[in-house]
């Protein structure tokens, strides 16, 4: 970084003394942020909504929120920062507008819903998202923290402001319950 030499001596005439500022332009530091981040902030989003349009409003408003604390928060961990205002905001969300009706009618038909068998990639890809869209909010939050973001049972813990035990209890049911949704019934276990 160059050094600006500055006098502070008033400029004549104006009675102002000019402001120079040294560093990076702090909405150009966001910009690349959300820029190289928004692809990533997405997938989360998409994973603890299960749907595409509710992952774009949590997107949104991740990087809304991200970038009125960016003072705050650039020197960290920026990411972390708004993946925590994702799942917060997911939650929030869920309480305020939760009309789900519960039924007594198993998940089924997971295959048959699921795009054509032209590519199997895709096939196996779209029947772990309806099989995650069948855990409960907080096994799938756990889920996607811990096993699909690769984060310890501490960091995950953190984040969703739960207790470690609470990670590992929860988690355990939500890997049984994901056995049972994605291994056929009639496969049984693997050896």
């Amino acid at each position: 970084m160059s050094e600006v030499a500055v006098s502070l001596e008033p400029e004549r005439g104006t009675g102002e003394i000019p402001v120079v500022r040294s560093g990076q332009d702090p909405v150009a530091d966001f910009t690349a942020f959300a820029q190289a981040n928004t692809p990533a902030l997405y997938r989360i989003a998409y994973l603890l909504s299960g749907d595409e349009h509710r992952a774009k409003d949590l997107v949104q408003l991740a990087l809304e929120r991200t970038f009125k604390a960016w003072k705050k928060v650039a020197d960290g961990d920026p990411f972390a920062y708004a993946r925590r205002v994702l799942a917060t905001a997911r939650i929030d969300t869920w309480r305020r507008t939760r009309r789900e009706v519960l039924t007594d009618e198993p998940v089924l038909g997971l295959r048959e819903a699921s795009t054509p068998a032209s590519d199997a990639g895709l096939a196996e890809r779209d029947h772990l998202v309806r099989a995650l869209l069948a855990l409960t909010v907080k096994q799938r939050r756990v889920v996607v923290l811990r096993y699909l973001l690769d984060r310890s049972e501490a960091d995950t813990a953190a984040e969703l402001g739960i207790s470690t035990g609470t990670v590992k209890s929860t988690a355990s049911r939500a890997l049984e319950r994901l056995r049972t949704l994605v291994v056929p019934a009639g496969e049984g276990s693997r050896s």
